[in-house]
């Protein structure tokens, strides 16, 4: 295994020093550290972050690899700094059985670029009818420990209570997708001024309130651990604090677009901006940043979601919602939080690898810690082309924009998987 001398970095923001990575771990921390054998790194001017962790990815495989497979979606993940990332259950077949849950993760293990830790359905075939297989996925290689029936909302309380009980036994989590079917039928964007003006049926706000209203309570009433996905508006806030305050064992995530893009997006008809839930308004953007500033919100997630071309390149009302969100996340983060590195690696790396139980990952460099870290050049900018990207699929909102910062290198247990900006493999 090659010795990595990475030379006057800034870990998470403090004063340069030297990195010396051998067999796998940070085996020295120092400046003027010196390693003959070691390949050098220059990282002047670069910051060294603990490697980021993606709670909510979908990957595709098995059933879509025409969008995306493990591989691939590997690859993005650590050429945007990941090097874990959790991959959702809405695969085909479901990744509801043990024998399900080991493949993605077998697949994952064979592409060696980030740990893929499958997250399993919480329900057969997402249908809400009935328990999945939660604790033969719990004890399978995989290790699951976080269920979610994303894209589906678990609606029925008595199943959702009985997850929470069952998940317990072994501190699992359950990870909601919280939208009240019945309220969002049809809805095809926030409901709002703007679907008022374009004439499309809105997905109001309350159909994700009620949900983690419910789900809070229920988590409460159980004991157990619930994970909101994707929180997307001002009134979600105010529950999560609330439900915080109370010592309800609740996390909650927000993705990159969320924070950035608004519901006027939609004006222009282009179906990259449809997304589940949607883009919603200015005042839920900045309740949602203050969220994820105070620690309401948990972490960023990027609900990387690729469509095929046929699946996004058609009218709004058939399109597929999703977007790409591996390789821009971090600077979207670090264009919405600024250089707040602690903040970034605490929100980014940290606390997801905490919620996941990933160990090993979501610590910060330093001796005898495995050598999970991502360098970044913050005062580096770049414009996102989509046909750059190294997803099977390019539907990014964020074509044409400049964002702040650049991956330049990101290491697994030591291995790089990029170099230079580029993938290694």
């Amino acid at each position: 295994m090659t010795a990595y001398l990475i030379t006057s970095v800034s870990v998470v923001g403090a004063a340069p020093t030297d990195l010396l990575i051998r067999d796998g771990v940070i085996a020295e921390v120092g400046p003027g550290l010196t390693a003959p054998d070691a390949t050098v790194v220059d990282g002047t001017g670069l910051v060294a972050l603990p490697g980021l962790v993606d709670l909510h990815t979908h990957l595709r495989e098995p059933g879509r690899e025409d969008a995306e497979t493990v591989e691939s979606g590997s690859r993005a993940a650590a050429l945007g700094g990941y090097t874990a990332v959790c991959a959702m259950a809405n695969t085909s077949p479901v990744a509801d059985t043990a024998g399900v849950v080991e493949q993605v993760w077998r697949l994952g293990r064979e592409a060696a670029l980030v740990d893929v830790q499958p997250i399993g359905a919480v329900t057969v075939g997402l249908a809400g009818e009935r328990l999945a297989e939660l604790g033969a996925m719990a004890d399978s290689a995989a290790r699951v420990r976080i269920f979610s029936d994303d894209g589906h909302c678990v609606a029925d309380p008595k199943l959702m209570r009985r997850a929470l009980e069952y998940v317990k036994a072994f501190d699992g989590i359950i990870a909601q997708h919280a939208e009240e079917p019945r309220l969002t039928e049809g809805a095809q964007m926030h409901e709002g001024e703007v679907s008022t003006r374009l004439g499309l049926i809105g997905w109001p706000a309350v159909a994700e309130e009620a949900i983690i209203a419910r789900d809070v309570l229920l988590a409460e009433h159980v004991g157990s651990r619930l994970h909101v996905c994707h929180v997307s508006t001002a009134g979600s806030v105010e529950v999560l604090r609330q439900a915080k305050a109370r010592g309800v064992r609740v996390t909650a995530e927000v993705t990159p677009h969320h924070l950035l893009l608004t519901d006027e997006r939609a004006e222009t008809y282009d179906p990259v901006y449809k997304v589940n839930p949607p883009l919603r308004t200015a005042a839920d953007i900045a309740a949602l940043r203050a969220a994820l500033a105070d620690g309401v919100i948990d972490v960023i997630a990027t609900d990387h979601a690729p469509h095929a071309v046929e699946d996004k390149e058609c009218e709004w009302a058939y399109a597929r919602p999703g977007m790409l969100g591996l390789e821009t996340a971090l600077s979207i983060a670090l264009d919405v939080l600024g250089p707040e590195w602690d903040l970034i690696a605490e929100r980014m790396s940290r606390t997801p690898a905490r919620i996941a139980g990933l160990t090993g990952h979501g610590v910060d460099p330093a001796p005898g810690v495995p050598a999970n870290l991502t360098l970044i050049d913050p005062a580096a900018h770049r414009t996102i082309e989509p046909a750059e990207l190294a997803s099977r699929s390019r539907n990014t909102p964020y074509a044409r924009m400049t964002l702040p910062g650049r991956i330049v290198a990101t290491f697994l247990r030591g291995e790089p998987t990029v170099l230079d900006g580029k993938a290694v493999k």
